[in-house]
């Protein structure tokens, strides 16, 4: 098991909490255990001298810091095997429809650095393995946690073959932002309806004029309104629903999706597990009627 950090909110056990929520919700699942991820596949979107400080777990304190735990060997591999786990969901995905990742959507590593809780960017490293090796020509990465997803947006900025859109709260982490191929910044507060609305106004619209032949969707947990790090206020049901209006729109279009986990945090890592697995059965469910009412 993963070491806990001594200060801070991230838990590694939510992720054994998770596994645990999804086999027990009866819903029927087929699981995969993803290959570490290869060197060179980090070393294409992060700076070879960081991938190798991570593979020798020799980062330097200022950056543990930064990424707000130690990387530890057992660490180093992990990440490895989740990075693995994005580009694998996204393979699933193109044959079935849908597949999720139960961990990483690691989205604030930046080129040089982890940050926030994340070592490598599993969003950026897959897109560009799957667009390198001819499994996908357009990605659209959809950023649905709290926080900006900015260090995708840093390491694929100028890119015309994969599209950013994220939406988090205007006033949280990070302080500064980046910038995505779009950012809808919202109030502190916003709803379920707030919350919808804005989906509403930019995911079709992204999913007809930058035509993707592939959704990469980062799905955290962290808008709920009793998130120890959020400012949005989004209920069970709304975070439910979010998810399969995501889901919705790229299988009604025939786009496969992959999700992964992104963030969640609070005292009680029981409940913050039980929304991810609720949030990935439903995109399941949905991805399955959506197929059945296309046959």
């Amino acid at each position: 098991m993963a070491p806990r950090p001594e200060r801070g909110t991230f838990k590694f056990d939510k992720y054994y909490l998770v596994m645990e929520a999804l086999r027990e919700s009866g819903y029927p699942l087929t699981e995969h255990a993803p290959e570490p991820c290869p060197r060179q596949w980090l070393e294409a979107v992060h700076c070879p001298n960081y991938v190798d400080e991570v593979f020798r777990a020799a980062v330097p304190r200022e950056k543990e810091r930064r990424i707000g735990f130690p990387v530890t060997p057992h660490i180093a591999s992990r990440v490895r095997h989740t990075n693995g786990g994005t580009w694998l969901a996204a393979r699933l995905a193109k044959r079935h429809g849908y597949a999720a990742n139960s961990a990483a959507g690691s989205h604030h590593a930046l080129h040089d650095t982890g940050a926030g809780y994340c070592v490598f960017n599993d969003l950026a490293v897959a897109s560009n393995r799957l667009i390198a090796e001819g499994d996908a020509q357009r990605i659209l990465i959809i950023d649905c946690d709290v926080h900006q997803g900015d260090g995708t947006a840093s390491l694929t900025a100028g890119r015309e073959d994969i599209f950013t859109l994220s939406l988090h709260a205007e006033k949280n982490f990070p302080a500064r932002k980046a910038r995505s191929s779009r950012d809808i910044a919202l109030p502190d507060g916003t709803d379920d309806d707030g919350y919808l609305e804005a989906l509403s106004r930019n995911v079709p619209e992204l999913l007809k004029d930058f035509a993707p032949d592939l959704v990469l969707y980062q799905a955290g947990v962290d808008p709920h309104v009793d998130d120890r790090l959020g400012r949005l206020a989004l209920s069970d049901s709304g975070l439910v629903a979010r998810d399969r209006y995501v889901i919705g729109e790229a299988r009604r279009r025939g786009i496969p999706i992959a999700s992964a986990l992104g963030g969640g945090y609070g005292d009680d890592q029981r409940a913050v597990a039980e929304r991810h697995a609720r949030s990935m059965v439903a995109m399941a469910a949905e991805s399955t009627k959506v197929a059945i009412l296309a046959a």
